[in-house]
């Protein structure tokens, strides 16, 4: 082909990179790799073997732990972990620090690696991966640095067990690594079956860099490993990223443990275009949301939600535009798609076409070269409730629909289990800044796609699961208030004399639901009584029907959360001063609950009323922050109500039922409260306080009754966002296992007290939304 006929047709040669160091690292390595646990590379075992997705070579033979592998890895970390914490913030940041340098110094090594072991083209391994490892790693020195100063009162959480997924290895290896051992944590990391090979090099370079022998350690091998780390007594926090089928087995499997978790899940994020939009741009950002990676991406923008006006052109367009693109050899800097990670993998995604794409049209301009390779892919004319766009096909297939109001775009894209990402181009930036906050997703990304950073957070709702990945939001996954809790003495609702006194005028304590006292659904009352044996008046006993109707209560009383916090918290100051006025009345009901002294059950009555008065001062002032992120733009993390929050109040008559209700309506959401279970008088009471403070219907609904025969119900119901137990019934355990239903999040006491700092109610009561708004040129 002469120079002339290469500028007519404007083909690209071939641009391979070599791959003779990375082989080179792998014969040096016999080719054969044990684990790295205490610092050391163990000896081989049972092996299985490492692929190059792209040509089906074998790269490495690999060892598949054991159980008493893992035990070693736990031991080793936990033998660790008090000296690595108490070295201080300052000594780890020099650790962080010198793994920053040494992924830039094998920076071309990991990438190559990376490709080689994952199909990923290496311009994606090369500019995106490997410099976003090195990113992470000097942020969170820099967190390590700060640590002692600005979490004063924070503290390691101990051995973290680390499952990550074959699509993001490396990456996701430093955004687990880097923020637990910057905050005293050591790790136990088990890196994907398929794709394990930059996570030994990273233990290579862990050598280089002083890390203490047992802080980071890695094991190989299949899902049981994974199976044997979440279930390891060992372990006191497991971050997990992957499907959401196995994420649901993790919370299952954790419940009761008292281990922390953390789940970034599947995702099939929506990618809206509005017909204002800059479609040239729009489609350029839609190549990388979906073929990024061979579409192997739990935040893809795999839903387009085209405006009906600009739909053909748009379609045509983007047709165009795949014809265009380059599949091939991983190696080659010209590709732009290539090897799927595994032939089990890429049958996943052809059963999934084959299934469902006979609903729409299926549009495939480039094809794919023979072995591990899937083409571009566009699906159009689907309906929302059709199969491909409701399931996460984790491929290079792109499935689109049209919508023809911004009312119906908001309706589309929420019209998901999922919550991960989302993507909004328009050129009007009112409209795009008013679709953002309505959207479902815990990243949303303006006129832009797969925008990433260590000093923003990423992570999902719904079944996209909870908690956040970097940013200082992110380091409360890894930490945990300083101090010990202690165990939860229950208290017992007093016993039925042989003779009963009965106080005055009986008075019939119901529920509270929907800003109205209602009877309980099944009918049923127990006696309360005085420790001097007198009766004090029944409580109903609410059933799961009564839970039914306090949540769909609570779901009609969405204005409150769309009100301005300031309006929030002008009533969270009036319950204050209503509940202040009837300080007198409250004390005298304590003391008759609990026995307690008259000085005791007043400063529980002071204590909830400057609860109310710190969370209304709170309302309006729990900043966002505009992140520092490296690019032209801002990402802003938005502090977002959770939504209808259940929960288990301790046995605190009014303290329990307050601290919970304060920090939560104040962040914008509704709640359900189950109050004491020995003392729910006070909180029957309190519903009259609610009454004459100008809290909207469904805001605050309060329940009585037996904690345990509620905890389920309340857990299992796929209207409840979170649920929070204080209980000193022991139910946490059937709260996170019920909650794994639609992977609600939890806060649950483990039958421990534990005094909480505002922030951290705070943190629970609030959703960190990030969105991301480039600018400039």
């Amino acid at each position: 082909m002469t120079v002339k006929e290469i500028f007519e047709t404007m083909d690209y040669g071939a641009a391979p990179e070599s791959a003779a160091e990375a082989l080179a690292w792998l014969v040096d390595g016999g080719d054969r790799f044990g684990h790295f646990i205490n610092g050391a590379m163990t000896d081989p075992g049972e092996v299985f073997e490492a692929r190059n997705p792209a040509t089906g070579e074998t790269l490495a033979h690999l060892t598949q732990a054991t159980e008493a592998d893992v035990d070693t890895a736990v031991e080793a970390a936990r033998k660790a972990q008090a000296k690595w914490a108490k070295s201080g913030g300052k000594a780890r940041a020099k650790v962080l620090y010198a793994l920053a340098r040494l992924v830039q110094k094998h920076a071309r090594l990991f990438a190559v690696l990376e490709t080689l072991d994952n199909g990923k083209p290496i311009r994606e391994s090369r500019d995106i991966d490997v410099a976003l490892v090195a990113r992470h790693f000097y942020y969170h020195a820099g967190m390590a640095q700060l640590m002692d100063e600005e979490l004063p009162d924070r503290e390691a959480l101990g051995v973290c067990g680390q499952i990550v997924p074959w699509n993001f290895p490396l990456l996701m290896l430093a955004w687990k690594v880097a923020p637990a051992i910057a905050m005293g944590n050591t790790v136990v990391l088990k890196p994907a079956e398929y794709t394990s090979l930059t996570a030994l090099l990273f233990a290579q370079i862990c050598q280089e860099a002083g890390v203490p022998k047992g802080v980071v350690n890695i094991v190989t091998g299949d899902g049981a490993v994974g199976e044997m780390i979440v279930k390891h007594p060992g372990v006191d926090k497991i971050a997990f990223t992957g499907s959401t089928t196995v994420g649901r087995r993790i919370r299952e499997a954790t419940a009761g443990s008292g281990k922390s978790l953390t789940l970034e899940l599947g995702g099939k994020s929506p990618y809206i275009v509005f017909e204002d939009a800059d479609i040239d741009s729009a489609i350029e950002g839609l190549v990388d949301a979906i073929f990024f990676n061979q579409g192997q991406v739990c935040c893809a923008g795999s839903r387009l939600l085209v405006q009906e006006g600009i739909a053909e052109d748009f379609h045509a367009r983007l047709i165009d535009r795949m014809a265009k693109l380059r599949i091939g050899n991983p190696l080659d800097k010209c590709i732009d798609v290539g090897a799927i990670v595994d032939p089990v993998q890429l049958q996943r995604i052809e059963g999934l076409v084959s299934q469902g794409g006979s609903e729409g049209t299926v549009h495939q301009p480039v094809k794919a070269p023979e072995g591990c390779f899937y083409p571009p892919t566009l699906i159009s004319g689907l309906s929302s409730s059709s199969l491909l766009m409701q399931e996460e096909i984790f491929g290079p297939v792109l499935v689109s629909t049209t919508f023809r109001t911004p009312a119906e775009a908001v309706q589309l894209a929420n019209d998901t289990r999922y919550g991960l990402a989302a993507s909004v181009w328009s050129e009007n930036v009112n409209l795009a800044l008013d679709i953002a906050p309505k959207l479902v997703a815990g990243v949303v990304w303006v006129n832009g796609s797969n925008m990433f950073d260590a000093a923003a957070g990423f992570g999902g709702v719904r079944e996209s699961g909870f908690g956040r990945e970097g940013g200082w939001e992110g380091l409360m996954a890894y930490t945990k208030p300083a101090g010990k809790a202690v165990a939860v003495k229950p208290a017992k609702a007093h016993a039925k004399p042989d003779t009963i006194e009965v106080l005055g005028l009986d008075r019939t304590a119901k529920l509270y639901i929907g800003g109205k006292q209602a009877r309980p659904d099944g009918g049923y009352s127990q006696a309360i009584y005085s420790p001097k044996g007198k009766l004090l008046g029944h409580s109903s006993i609410a059933s799961r029907k009564d839970i039914r109707n306090a949540v769909e209560a609570a779901q009609k009383a969405q204005g409150w959360t769309k009100a301005t916090a300031h309006n929030r918290a002008q009533v969270l100051y009036f319950i204050g001063e209503n509940l202040s006025a009837r300080a007198e009345e409250f004390t005298s009901r304590i003391k008759d609950l609990t026995g307690t002294t008259e000085a005791k059950a007043k400063a529980e009555v002071e204590g909830a009323i400057d609860t109310l008065f710190t969370y209304a001062a709170w309302a309006d002032k729990l900043d966002g922050a505009a992140k520092p992120v490296p690019m032209r733009g801002v990402a802003l993390a938005m502090n977002e109500a959770v939504g209808v929050i259940g929960a288990f109040c301790d046995d605190r008559p009014l303290g329990g039922l307050i601290d919970v209700i304060a920090p939560a309506i104040a962040m914008g959401n509704r709640v359900v409260a189950v109050a004491s279970e020995a003392y729910p008088l006070a909180a029957t009471d309190f519903y009259q306080v609610l009454d004459t403070s100008d809290v909207p219907a469904g805001v605050v609904n309060i329940l009585t009754g037996p904690h345990d025969g509620l905890a389920a119900t309340m857990a299992g119901h796929m209207d409840i966002e979170a649920v929070w137990s204080f209980s000193s019934a022991a139910i946490s355990e059937v709260i996170e296992r019920e909650s794994a239903g639609n992977l609600k999040r939890t806060w649950v006491n483990n039958g421990m007290s534990r005094s909480y700092p505002a922030r951290d109610w705070l943190a629970q009561a609030t959703e960190v939304k990030t969105i991301w708004v480039p600018y400039g040129e």
